[in-house]
């Protein structure tokens, strides 16, 4: 098998080719921009092996993707690639359009020219799965209920708006033109390698630092969370034994309030790092901070896993409390792979 990954030098992206390089005999072809979020050093390992392959390209650049396609020969087009901070998405909604739509039809095209001049064989076996989340469903605020496959789409941001709208290019794809497709939705994602603007590796490296731990409004927000390489493990079965027209819902079965993710990461770090003022232990949370809640902000996301637990047998093997805690000491003995993010633009700053 021949698996195009899009977005591969990205948190997500990044554990899916660890994972194929590690435990599949899979040829790996990584397409990537490398924009701010982008890293090569998350692939260190995968970039010596004689089935990775790495492409600098934008999926926005017809030419080169159509070109990509002709020379690597996919079997599967796993697409991660995507513009996925929200509040950037807030402030500079330009590149979330063009990444996130604009992108996924430019390679949608390329897959469809491609597709459609394999031998039938070949043409039977092509698959492209594309990476969605779970906030394009919207807001649960309110209710006890899960995001399901079927619930309605109900996008509250730019970023969330953009990826709605992927996701029903991808299916337009699959009823007009036939193009196999898989669509995953997933929550919210933490673990090693994951870029510092986000909530979990924002806390944990600003807590190091001794900078004050912004949480938005009261805290109250609840997600879903999910360790990378359980997400990693899902989206390959996916992309491999997921039914052609079909999409899986990927979660965690951790609903946590940011607050309370804040305080848990708190309490690791007096653990594993404590912080001493003038020779005494200070506790991490008195570094919490309380700031004007973002603009539009979901109270809640909660995902059912059911269907892709019942129908391809996989669920997660981390719990919150055991992910975060690998999370929290990837940080602190990866010190050298952050302080290389922190000294290029990014400042931990909150967008």
């Amino acid at each position: 098998m021949r698996i195009l990954v899009t977005g591969g030098a990205g948190f997500i992206g990044s554990a899916v080719i660890r994972h194929l390089i590690d435990h599949t005999t899979f040829h790996v072809a990584n397409l990537d921009k490398l924009t701010y979020a982008g890293n090569v050093a998350s692939l260190a390992h995968a970039k010596d092996a004689d089935r990775y392959t790495f492409y600098h390209h934008d999926i926005c650049d017809a030419q080169a993707v159509a070109r990509i396609f002709s020379e690597f020969k996919p079997t599967t087009v796993m697409h991660l690639a995507a513009e996925s901070h929200v509040d950037r998405s807030i402030t500079g909604p330009g590149a979330f359009i063009q990444t996130n739509i604009v992108g996924t039809y430019t390679l949608l095209e390329a897959a469809r020219d491609y597709w459609t001049q394999l031998p039938e064989t070949e043409k039977t076996a092509f698959r492209f799965h594309h990476v969605s989340t779970d906030e394009v469903y919207g807001d649960l605020d309110g209710t006890d209920d899960l995001f399901t496959e079927t619930t309605p789409y109900a996008p509250s941001s730019p970023y969330s708006a953009s990826k709605a709208s992927s996701d029903h290019l991808v299916r337009a794809w699959y009823r007009t033109y036939g193009l196999p497709v898989v669509i995953t939705n997933c929550s919210n994602n933490y673990g090693p390698y994951h870029f510092p603007e986000k909530l979990i590796p924002h806390m944990i490296l600003s807590a190091l630092a001794g900078k004050p731990l912004p949480v938005y409004g009261n805290g109250q927000q609840i997600r879903d969370w999910l360790y990378v390489e359980d997400h990693a493990r899902a989206l390959v079965k996916v992309a491999t034994c997921g039914a052609i027209g079909e999409t899986y819902n990927i979660g965690g079965h951790n609903e946590k309030a940011n607050i309370d993710v804040v305080k848990q990461i708190c309490a690791l770090l007096d653990e594993m790092r404590p912080w001493v003022v003038d020779g005494q232990p200070k506790p991490y949370a008195d570094l919490i901070t309380f700031v004007t809640d973002r603009p539009g902000h979901d109270v809640r996301y909660a995902i059912d896993a059911t269907k892709i637990e019942r129908e391809l047998g996989w669920a997660p093997e981390e719990t919150f409390e055991s992910g975060l805690r690998k999370t929290v000491q990837w940080y602190l003995d990866n010190e050298s792979w952050w302080q290389d993010v922190l000294s290029g633009s990014y400042r931990l700053e909150r967008i």
